[in-house]
């Protein structure tokens, strides 16, 4: 009941008047964090709000370019050696200044979260060491060559060991050991209750344009556009393709913001399990997994219409993919193309796999998570059946359809994951084999798994040269894709932010919805 009135007052303070409205911000989101502590899981969700109370070392900026945070400056004195300038007016919200000590604490726990379902091991594992050499220098030693250091470092937020030491993900929940060094401190938090916090007056960055930001959760888009149009929001994120349009052209009452995302759509293929759990001979009976056989898998992408998904589902906010990234991004190729769609050849290549009458499958996938993703799966099951495949589909919210993909529970599921900030992130998660000692294959959910690629990824991983480490990145995507078909590359959407006249945002590739890169439109 307190919680309930608080709320309600705050949202009557937003709404009172000019000045309190120029004060303050309310952002309608998809979903709030699973959790506030900024180490319990490696999800773009939980690292944009992380980032609010906390910092990393270097941190990204909208277009993923790195920028000086806690640390002046992150660079390679030698091969394993990185020298760290911590900014000196960098403070905790108790005051206390970040330290060597803070560094090696953080990069010590952040990797070893109890019960986190998207570990940050793969940012940590590579660092052997960190020493301090002077109050403001820091080398991390790496026990090999780990060229995407920086931007691993960009997602793991720096804590307080006086603060952190000894708390639980509950302290960080409760809001107890929620002491940063960013631009807001905590106010409130509870799951599926608005996350409320305020401008850190002590910031040593440049002040938040507002004092007080409240993120409300609203995972249905069409709830999320009416609390726009109420005035209950003041800027929501992922806006639905028709209603973007509509905000676009209203000036008079609404601004946009829009980016090219790095993000992925795609679907992974169990191309592992010679009885995969939702494949089966059209009779239902159970058969060996065609998914194993490369044939089938480039069959099923062939299958495809890419160009008819942009246009009618994406309604021409998405653009059709054929590599692991968007064009431009490092370790790109300019000459991957979307795989054409070609009915035809899809039908050829499934008879000669032993497939000339099809099979049954069912395509999973979430329905809150991506942009009408539900119907992006339910149009690929069409797609199919025109192949000749007895297709069926279900859908689920985030958390199930997550928890379920974790499990392996599925065959055929509809995905999406941002390479950060080159293509070699997707290929070491996504397609490198399944290795937890290595840290390597962590989100391979098909579990595809080639020796010959494995090779060439874990030498683009130790490569500093950049030139060299493009070529082998293009190599490996090669492979995987247009050899392997390893996954099925759908389109990168495009991110879309709409506000109230007055609000501005600045647009980001990696989707994060930051108060900070909110402000005032110049009047």
């Amino acid at each position: 009941m307190i919680r309930t009135l608080r709320a309600a007052l705050l949202g009557t303070a937003l709404l009172a008047g000019p000045v309190a409205a120029q004060e303050n911000i309310r952002i309608g989101v998809e979903a709030g964090p699973t959790s506030l502590d900024p180490h319990f899981a490696s999800l773009i969700t939980n690292i944009a709000f992380a980032r609010h109370v906390f910092q990393p070392l270097m941190e990204q900026d909208a277009t993923q370019n790195l920028r000086p945070a806690i640390a002046l400056s992150l660079r390679a004195v030698e091969e394993l050696v990185w020298e760290v300038k911590l900014d000196p007016a960098a403070r905790f919200h108790d005051g206390s200044p970040v330290t060597a000590e803070d560094i090696a604490f953080t990069i010590a726990r952040a990797g070893d979260v109890p019960n986190s379902p998207s570990s940050f091991r793969y940012a940590t594992r590579p660092i052997a060491a960190v020493e301090a050499v002077d109050a403001s220098t820091i080398r991390i030693r790496t026990n090999q060559p780990t060229p995407l250091l920086p931007n691993f470092l960009a997602l793991v937020m720096i804590v307080s060991k006086k603060h952190g030491e000894g708390a639980s993900t509950a302290d960080f929940n409760a809001g107890r050991a929620m002491i940063g060094t960013g631009p807001f401190r905590h106010v409130s938090w509870q799951p599926g209750s608005p996350v409320v916090m305020e401008r850190n007056p002590a910031f040593a960055g440049a002040a938040p344009a507002f004092q007080r930001v409240e993120f409300r959760p609203i995972a249905n888009t069409g709830a999320r556009v009416a609390a726009l149009q109420a005035g209950d929001v003041d800027m929501i994120e992922i806006v639905p393709p028709d209603h973007f349009a509509r905000f676009k052209a209203e000036t008079a009452r609404y601004a946009t913001a829009e980016s090219p995302s790095n993000r992925l759509i795609f679907l992974t293929l169990d191309s592992d399990r010679e009885d995969s759990p939702f494949i089966r001979g059209r009779d239902g009976a159970r058969i060996a997994n065609p998914l194993r056989d490369p044939r089938v898998r480039r069959a099923l992408s062939l299958a495809i219409n890419r160009d008819a998904i942009v246009s009618r589902i994406m309604q021409g906010q998405a653009l059709a993919a054929g590599d692991l990234g968007p064009p431009g991004y490092f370790g790109t190729s300019p000459d991957l193309r979307p795989t054409p769609f070609d009915l035809d050849q899809a039908k050829r290549l499934l008879a000669e796999a032993g497939f000339p009458d099809g099979f049954a499958v069912q395509i999973n996938g979430p329905n809150d998570r991506y942009i009408n993703d539900e119907q992006v799966v339910q149009a690929i099951a069409q797609m199919w059946t025109r192949l000749g495949l007895a297709t069926t589909v279900e859908t689920k919210t985030r958390s199930m359809w997550l928890s379920e993909a974790a499990q392996l529970r599925y065959s055929v599921n509809l995905a999406g994951f941002s390479p950060n900030p080159e293509l070699l992130g997707m290929l070491e998660t996504q397609i490198h084999s399944w290795n937890t000692t290595l840290g390597l294959g962590t989100a391979n959910r098909g579990r595809f798994s080639n020796a010959e690629i494995d090779a060439i990824i874990q030498r683009a991983r130790t490569t500093i040269d950049d030139d060299q480490r493009r070529t082998l990145t293009q190599q490996a995507t090669r492979m995987a894709l247009v050899d392997q078909t390893a996954l099925i590359p759908l389109f990168f959407p495009v991110n879309t932010w709409a506000m109230r006249r007055g609000f501005t945002y600045e647009a980001r590739t990696d989707e994060m919805t930051l108060a900070f890169s909110a402000g005032r439109a110049a009047r």
